[in-house]
């Protein structure tokens, strides 16, 4: 048998999620999958579901969401170039994702400044304020 015929090994899903640059740590995408934020066909995943060539997988990282289908497993984590290889993204998720940054970023705009922890002398006063009933 020919190595292009054979199958592709089976690949865990909390593992192809690390290698497809989802998540910085195997335990960290294991983690988003117990908590329900990755959704394969559908359904809730633990992180030892195997994942296969032409799954659909909706991952909300963030506030963000995106629909992909998976196109290729790989065994070891690739290159940032690389990654575009193993999965693709539905127009769809890319344009509600565009939209939620932008929102995002004019929500932030809008928004006063903050000038970070309050002074000793800014917290008496929100004490004396929250008090004086």
């Amino acid at each position: 048998m020919s190595r292009n015929n054979e199958k592709p090994a089976p690949l865990r899903l909390d593992k192809w999620l690390w290698c497809a640059r989802f998540y910085k740590t195997r335990s960290i995408a294991a983690e988003a999958l117990k908590t329900g934020k990755v959704m394969i066909n559908g359904d809730r995943a633990k992180p030892s579901k195997i994942v296969e060539p032409g799954d659909m997988l909706n991952i909300r990282k963030g506030p963000y969401p995106y629909a992909i289908t998976v196109l290729a497993l790989a065994k070891s984590r690739k290159s940032a170039t690389d990654v575009s290889l193993l999965y693709e993204e539905s127009p769809e998720s890319m344009i509600e994702r565009e939209l939620l940054a932008s929102q995002l970023k004019a929500e932030a705009a809008m928004s006063p400044p903050s000038k970070g922890r309050p002074s000793k002398k800014d917290r008496r006063s929100i004490i004396k304020f929250k008090n004086s009933d």
